[in-house]
């Protein structure tokens, strides 16, 4: 989600042969209407607006992608956009210029800022501009082409890559589909042309179902996304694992706490070390799966992201579920020679899905990189995924399937002299055993608390 900045409701901007009018949110050249995406406007304002300065990069993300995180290739990607529009060089720039190790700077001088209170007249579309006389080859997409579907030896050809893809869009994103066909390495050609149609203001829909090598696209375009968000994943993912860790320490320290505190309890003060070590590590675990399986999603999910999120938590969480369910019945036949049954995969898959769809849900006005809200939104997205883990752990405590607490509960009672037992928990609460009552309640505590500490993992910036 890009909103607009906060310019000057009544300023536009003169410079060279374009206007640039803020409260519009319209680019002329010669009076034609030059299409921007919303976040390069933006950054265009932007450094018009300081004109003149050395904007660092920092600024320039808080100001522009204040409620997403993105790569510094995206930035990149950006000013090249925007220099291609203005016809600018970046050898020998005329208008923005950049600051080696800083970021860039509008150098134009002679910007004339005049009020926009007048109507100025748009030029159609169709209408042509005067070009540069320069030698326009006569098919100009055969060299775009053979550029796309080349192997890049380097960082340098990826980019120019990416930039011929956004000429092509320019061109005509059909007729480019058209003409690609299933030239060699066309698979990869489609996935470039379908990731950068979101940085191109004209470009067309690139279907991948039902086209030639849909799969191998698939495939192309995945590396592809990872590969420029690699980064930014393995980021979030462990910020998630913490934050599901710090979680499962605050809620076994908080319930060994309330079990001790307990009318009848006999638990000793040694259980709240113990199980805030247990539910760290099960949060741990648990948020490093879901958080790996959210942080891939999202990083290659652009149309059905909130699907892409479900889907993405689901198998991130019944991974990491399902070989903490098997390790458990390992160890715990292994030391003490018990045979039980411990859950873990399906109540991983659940609580993955759940947190997905939580979180996707909330951040769907987010786009264009990997959501991070501030403020009163952020506080939203952390409750609607506390709300929809918290849910889905009260049906799987009510359907016998118990989580870290009811777990414990289980081996405390099948050990004996076992000092975990939290049947004085259920007699708290008015049931005179480890009812299910009890196990509903602590199994949506946990699920919400977890699901607060992932959240929070994830849209730390």
């Amino acid at each position: 989600m890009s909103a607009p900045l906060d310019a000057d409701p009544g300023v536009q901007y003169r410079f060279g042969s374009f206007v640039l009018s803020p409260p519009r949110r319209v680019l002329l050249q010669e009076g034609v209407e030059v299409r921007l995406i919303p976040r390069y406007f933006d950054l265009l304002v932007f450094l018009v607006e300081r004109r003149g300065d050395a904007v660092h990069r920092r600024d320039i993300f808080d100001r522009v992608w204040g409620d997403v995180i993105v790569s510094d290739s995206a930035l990149s990607q950006a000013i090249r956009t925007i220099r291609r529009v203005l016809g600018d060089e970046s050898r020998e720039p005329r208008y923005v210029r950049t600051v080696p190790r800083h970021g860039y700077s509008f150098v134009f001088t002679a910007v004339v800022e005049e009020d926009d209170d007048g109507e100025w007249p748009v030029a159609p579309r169709d209408l042509p501009r005067e070009q540069p006389a320069i030698q326009v080859p006569e098919d100009p997409y055969a060299p775009l082409l053979d550029r796309v579907t080349r192997v890049a030896a380097s960082r340098a050809d990826e980019e120019e890559q990416r930039e011929a893809a956004e000429l092509l869009h320019g061109l005509g994103t059909s007729e480019a589909l058209r003409r690609l066909g299933t030239r060699p390495r066309h698979e990869f050609a489609r996935a470039l042309l379908r990731d950068t149609r979101w940085d191109s203001a004209e470009a067309g829909p690139v279907p991948i179902v039902g086209e030639p090598g849909a799969l191998t696209t698939v495939r192309e375009l995945i590396a592809l996304r990872l590969r420029r968000a690699a980064a930014m994943a393995a980021a979030r993912w462990a910020r998630a694992s913490i934050g599901g860790g710090v979680a499962g320490i605050l809620g076994g320290a908080a319930g060994a706490l309330i079990l001790i505190a307990a009318p009848g309890s006999a638990a000793p003060f040694a259980l709240v070390p113990v199980l805030a070590l247990v539910g760290g590590c099960c949060g741990a675990a648990g948020g490093a799966g879901v958080g790996a399986g959210l942080s891939v999603a999202e990083s290659v999910a652009r149309s059905r992201r909130a699907l892409a999120l479900v889907g993405g938590g689901a198998a991130g969480g019944g991974a990491v579920g399902y070989a903490v369910q098997w390790l458990a019945r390992w160890t715990l036949a292994a030391l003490v020679g018990m045979d039980m049954h411990v859950g873990g995969g399906v109540e991983g898959l659940a609580i993955g899905a759940a947190s997905g769809l939580g979180y996707g849900l909330a951040t769907a006005p987010f786009d264009g990189g990997l959501a991070a809200p501030r403020g009163r939104r952020r506080a939203v997205t952390v409750a609607a995924t506390a709300l929809a883990v918290g849910m889905v752990a009260l049906a799987l405590s009510a359907a016998g399937r118990p989580l870290v607490g009811g777990t414990i509960h289980l081996i405390a009672q099948a050990s004996a002299g076992s000092q975990a037992t939290l049947t004085p928990l259920g007699r708290l609460i008015g049931e005179p055993d480890f009812g299910p009552l009890t196990s509903a309640l602590i199994g949506c505590g946990e699920g919400a608390l977890f699901g607060i500490g992932v959240a929070f993992g994830l849209t730390r910036r």
